[in-house]
């Protein structure tokens, strides 16, 4: 099978992530929580570092229930900096705790974030259909304008590149080069 030329010579959970989530549709606003924590953590850092640590957000971030993280309060976040299961980054932490608070008032104002998010792009992922990984970029006008709209309503760790790996995780967006086999598939 051939694959997405960034997946190649890399370990399992890696090419696991590959083939069965990078680029699927989510609809379920936890996952896009979850995906949202992942990709702000990514910042300056490798997918693989953050891949490797996903199970030790799992576990510090109550499982990405965004409305459980809402409620931490300072004692937790100096807990959590503790633990070596996470990128040990103050900032990113209280990000995170932040960008839970600010999920949950989205939520409140548009009934969902799958539904905010998605209409963004009116509710259809945007294939594209790149022949090699070297053309897809890193932002768009896109993820620059979303970028801009998570900004201006408080959240943090929420730049046009963490938001265009955020569309690409979650389907919003189909960077599966065109030789791929999934990208036909998503």
């Amino acid at each position: 099978m051939k694959r997405c030329a960034w997946v190649e010579n890399t370990f399992d959970q890696y090419i696991k992530y590959h083939d069965e989530e990078w680029g699927v549709p989510v609809h379920d606003d936890k996952t896009h929580f979850e995906f949202l924590t992942l990709e702000s953590a990514q910042a300056g850092l490798s997918w693989a570092t953050i891949l490797r640590k996903r199970a030790g957000y799992q576990k510090a971030f109550a499982n990405f229930n965004y409305q459980e993280v809402a409620l931490f309060d300072k004692k937790k976040e100096e807990e959590l900096i503790q633990f070596e299961g996470i990128i040990r980054n103050k900032l990113k932490v209280a990000a995170t705790v932040n960008n839970a608070q600010r999920f949950i008032e989205v939520i409140e104002s548009h009934g969902s974030f799958d539904k905010y998010i998605w209409d963004f792009v009116d509710g259809k992922p945007i294939v594209n259909h790149w022949k090699t990984t070297d053309e897809v970029p890193a932002t768009t006008p896109l993820s620059d304008k979303i970028s801009k709209d998570l900004k201006k309503r408080g959240f943090k760790f929420v730049g046009s590149t963490t938001i265009y790996a955020q569309l690409q995780a979650t389907g919003l967006v189909n960077d599966h080069t065109v030789d791929c086999f999934r990208h036909g598939e998503v």
